[in-house]
């Protein structure tokens, strides 16, 4: 078989597996909203602040809640010893 037959095989396939995840969310898409709603009422019942995302340091585990310099508390020009502080980017809001 030339290259260029594997290579168009290879892209054949990659491209039915695309379309088909493309069609199973399209089915997906509506079943999942009852489930949504009933957790964003779990949430505002039991007031839950943001989502969790890393458990190391406060700056990454609620990024609504933090500033840009919370990151070099112990020092101004300290480095950031977590690696997820590398992950995620200060709130928008809190940019000078």
């Amino acid at each position: 078989m030339k290259r260029s037959n594997t290579f168009f095989v290879c892209l054949l396939i990659l491209l039915t597996g695309f379309i088909a995840s493309l069609v199973d969310v399209a089915i997906e898409s509506g079943q999942g909203f009852p489930q949504a709603v009933a957790s964003a009422d779990l949430v505002s019942r039991l007031g839950l602040t943001d989502l969790a995302l890393f458990t190391e340091a406060r700056y990454t585990r609620h990024p609504s809640q933090t500033d840009i310099h919370s990151a070099f508390q112990d020092h101004p020009v300290a480095l950031e010893h977590f690696p997820t502080g590398s992950l995620l980017q200060p709130p928008i809001d809190s940019l000078p």
